[in-house]
C-alpha cells in the first residue's frame, strides 16, 4: 500500500505518512438500528484504509467519505444503561464540576446525544446546558435545565453563552478535525476564554492491546495521545491536561485559548510517535492472528452444538461480528438498552435481545466485548441463575 502523493495528515498537514492496514466491506454505521435480518443485511458499506502519520502519531482512514454518513434519530450508541459507565460518567463529571468551578455555568455540549452527561453536569451544579445534536430524539422540555438544538455546531452557533464547552466520542467522526477544532478556538475567543473538554477513543489502545473491534467506518480519525495534543496546540490552545480514562479505552483533553506565542508540539513528541510505530508495524500480522483464532474457535463451538452468545450491540460487537465469520456460530447478541431489543446487527443480521432472554436460551458460552463490563455480565448472569463459559474478545 501507498498513500497518495497529494494526501497529507488532517491534523498535521504531513506527507510523511505510511498505509498499513485494508479492509473491505464494512458497515458505514455500527449504531444504526434495524428492524429487520433483511436491512441488517443490504446496509451501505464502506472500506478501511488506514494511514499512520510519522510526525504527529496519527491514524485516520482514507477511504472515508463524508457524504455516506447522516446522523438520526435512528442512530443509538449511549451506554448510560450501563452501571459500570454511568460510575464513569458520574465520576468524570463530578470531577469536571469541581475542578473547573462549575456552578450556575452555561455549559454547551457538542453533540450531546440524548444529553444524559450534560444533564448530569447540569443537575450536579445547578448549571444551564446546551446541548447540540442532529440525531437527538429526546423530550425538548423534559429537562429545564437542558435546551438541545437538532443541528451540528457551527459558526452560526457560536455566539450563545458559554463558560465551559465540551465534546464526547465526536471529534473522530469530523473529516476536517482541524478546521473543526479552529472553529471551536474562534467561539472561544468571543468569550472569557472558556475551558472546553474534549474526549476520543484512544488508538494507542487500539494498537497495542488489539482492541481490533473498534475500527469501525463512522471513525474518519483515530487519536493518539501526540495527535490530539498537537491538533489543539496548533489550533490556537493551551493544553492544560491529556489523560486516558475509562481502563486506557478512551483520550480526554482539557485546554484554553492560548497566547499568540505557544508551543505547537507536544512535549516528547518523536518518541512517543515512534513507540506507537512499532505497534504500527506489528499491527497486520497480530490482527491477522486474532481473526484466526475466533475463526478457528467459533467453528468449534458451531462443530460440538454448544450455544454461544456475543454480550454487546455496540460497536465493538458489530464489528466482531462482521470481521468475523460468525453466521452459524452466534445467533443472538445481548444488550442491556431496551431500545436496541428486537433490532438487528448491522451487516452481519443477528437479533439483539435483553438479558432476560437467556433464561430461554440457555447459552453454555458468552463473548464479552469489552472486558470493562467483564464483572457488571458476570452479576447478570448469576442472577438470570446462568452457569457459562466466559470468553473475552
Amino acid at each position: 500500500m501507498n498513500a497518495s502523493p497529494s494526501l497529507t495528515c488532517p491534523v498535521c498537514c504531513s506527507a510523511d505518512l505510511r498505509p498499513f492496514f485494508s479492509l473491505a466491506g464494512v458497515p458505514v454505521y455500527a449504531n444504526v438500528l434495524l428492524p429487520t435480518r433483511e436491512e441488517a443485511f443490504s446496509v451501505p458499506r464502506g472500506d478501511l484504509e488506514l494511514a499512520f502519520c510519522s510526525s504527529c502519531g496519527h491514524v485516520f482512514n482514507t477511504a472515508f467519505d463524508p457524504a455516506r454518513l447522516h446522523y438520526t434519530p435512528d442512530y443509538e450508541n449511549s451506554l448510560h444503561f450501563s452501571p459500570r459507565f454511568q460510575t464513569y460518567a458520574a465520576e468524570l463529571a463530578s470531577d469536571l464540576v469541581r475542578r473547573y468551578g462549575l456552578y450556575g455555568k452555561d455549559l454547551v455540549e457538542i453533540g450531546c446525544g440524548r444529553g444524559d452527561f450534560l444533564a448530569m453536569l447540569c443537575e450536579l451544579g445547578d448549571n444551564r446546558g446546551w446541548g447540540f445534536d442532529p440525531g437527538y430524539n429526546g423530550e425538548q422540555d423534559a429537562n429545564p435545565r437542558l435546551t438541545v438544538i437538532r443541528d451540528y455546531f457551527s459558526e452560526k452557533h457560536a455566539g450563545g453563552p458559554a463558560d465551559f464547552i465540551l465534546s464526547r466520542q465526536v471529534l473522530e467522526h469530523i473529516h476536517r478535525p482541524r478546521d473543526f477544532v479552529h472553529m471551536v478556538r474562534r467561539a472561544s475567543a468571543r468569550r472569557e476564554g472558556p475551558v472546553v473538554f474534549f474526549e476520543v477513543p484512544n488508538v494507542v489502545f487500539t494498537l497495542h492491546e488489539l482492541s481490533i473491534w473498534d475500527l469501525i467506518y463512522e471513525h474518519y480519525s483515530f487519536f493518539s495521545p501526540t495527535s490530539l495534543e498537537r491538533l489543539f496546540l496548533e489550533s490556537g490552545f493551551e493544553v492544560l491536561d491529556v489523560r486516558p480514562q475509562f481502563g486506557g479505552q478512551y483520550l480526554s483533553i482539557e485546554a484554553r485559548p492560548g497566547p499568540k506565542q505557544r508551543a505547537s508540539r507536544p512535549a516528547g513528541e518523536a518518541e512517543r510517535v515512534a513507540e506507537l510505530s512499532a505497534d504500527v508495524d506489528e499491527f497486520v500480522r497480530r490482527y491477522e492472528e486474532k481473526t484466526g483464532h475466533w475463526e478457528a474457535l467459533l467453528r468449534d463451538l458451531r462443530a460440538s452444538g454448544r450455544r454461544a452468545v456475543v454480550w454487546s450491540a455496540g460497536s465493538k460487537g458489530v464489528m466482531f461480528l462482521n470481521m468475523v465469520e460468525t453466521r452459524d456460530a452466534i445467533q443472538y447478541v445481548v444488550d442491556i438498552n431496551p431500545r436496541k431489543h428486537g433490532m438487528h446487527i448491522a451487516g452481519a443480521g443477528q437479533r439483539i435481545v435483553p438479558p432476560d432472554f437467556l433464561r430461554e436460551y440457555r447459552p453454555e458460552v458468552v463473548v464479552v466485548m469489552n472486558p470493562i463490563y467483564q464483572e457488571e455480565i458476570r452479576s447478570m448472569t448469576r442472577q438470570l441463575g446462568l452457569e457459562v463459559s466466559f470468553l473475552q474478545a
